[in-house]
């Protein structure tokens, strides 16, 4: 066999294998009432477009009614929005439906964070890790290389030492709140 072959062999093997991941994918994906807006979804969210996130996220809860995960993008989307009142609920919705669902755990923290709420911030935030600790570690190297994020944000389990930290001060030397910081937390997804 000449090197021409060889590559030719490796080429086709490489796509035969793509294609079977992809079909794969499809083949689970459909078997998942609602997937396929809620990854839509997640597009709009991560491109900013939340008012369209928010349409898609209700349409894969309008497919499947307890799925979870469509309920966790509902409230992370309404939390960038600032409708923090049906944030929460929609991150509640989550947690009724898996009451050991970390990530929302974990953005319900952020959004107690956001509202001045620490204590049950704290306490959502150690609760995620509780549940997952690898929530402690934050996005991976792949996320940030694809986000082109190039310093490691700060993580949950940063936050919530902080947090800790703060309130054993006297109220008038707390800092809890540093929006440049603040706005680099990430939120968490399924």
């Amino acid at each position: 066999m000449n090197r021409r072959n060889v590559f030719i062999a490796i080429v086709g093997f490489v796509v035969i294998l793509f294609i079977s991941y992809y079909y794969y994918q499809l083949i689970m994906y459909e078997s998942v009432p609602g997937e396929n807006k809620y990854r839509l979804a997640n597009k709009y969210l991560e491109e900013g477009d939340y008012e369209r996130a928010l349409e898609v996220f209700e349409e894969a809860i309008l497919m499947n009614p307890s799925y979870k995960a469509a309920f966790l993008g509902k409230g992370i989307t309404l939390m960038q929005m600032e409708r923090f009142d049906e944030s929460r609920i929609a991150f509640d919705k989550a947690l009724e439906l898996d009451e050991n669902f970390a990530e929302a755990y974990a953005n319900r923290g952020i959004l107690n964070d956001r509202t001045g709420k620490y204590e049950d911030a704290l306490r959502d935030y150690k609760k995620a890790l509780q549940i997952k600790p690898s929530l402690a570690e934050g996005p991976g190297w792949l996320w940030r290389f694809l986000h082109n994020v190039q310093k490691k944000p700060p993580t949950i389990a940063d936050r919530a030492e902080y947090i800790k930290q703060e309130l054993r001060k006297p109220k008038g030397e707390r800092l809890l709140r540093v929006p440049e910081i603040d706005a680099q937390q990430k939120m968490y997804k399924k």
